[in-house]
């Protein structure tokens, strides 16, 4: 019990000194996969997590990652109901945030996606480029354009979220 309580403390500790020397954010996203993914998913929810320093008067940049996590479908293949496994990617990124305005922030990610689920799931360059509105000074509406290109493909979503400032 006691270590429990030590590493909450040191935690909290190691965020607090964190986000005094930038800008820890975390969004919920949802989305529709498009293009060749929208033949056999659904739905896609993602977890966002990223820590942007200010690098100049209106441009951020820093790490970005999280989780996306698209629901598979049932497809007509050959006259069969054949189900398609749900896809889970951990992207690891770059991240670069522009202010447009006090109220419009554009912004990209780009880096490595990781293949986590179906087991062979492969894995491929992320991107995802993004516009913000800022709705109060901690939270932001995103809609964003999320890419991990694939061997002879992508596989991309549309998602529309909210981004909070820890």
């Amino acid at each position: 019990m006691k270590k429990l309580v030590l590493g909450i403390v040191f935690t909290v500790l190691a965020m607090s000194s964190l986000s005094a020397q930038g800008n820890l954010n975390a969004g919920i996203n949802l989305g529709l996969p498009i293009g060749d993914a929208g033949d056999g998913w659904t739905f896609n929810i993602s977890l966002d997590l990223n820590y942007l320093w200010q690098v100049s008067d209106g441009f951020d940049a820093g790490i970005a990652t999280g989780y996306s996590h698209s629901l598979g479908d049932s497809i007509d293949f050959f006259g069969e109901s054949v189900k398609v496994d749900d896809v889970g990617f951990l992207p690891i990124a770059a991240a670069g945030r522009f202010n447009v305005s006090e109220k419009f922030t554009l912004g990209a990610d780009l880096g490595y996606a990781i293949g986590i689920s179906p087991s062979d799931m492969e894995s491929g360059f992320y991107y995802a480029p993004r516009i913000q509105y800022g709705v109060s000074e901690s939270i932001d509406i995103v809609f964003a354009y999320r890419g991990v290109s694939l061997d002879g493909g992508s596989f991309d979503v549309l998602t529309l979220g909210v981004e909070f400032g820890l």
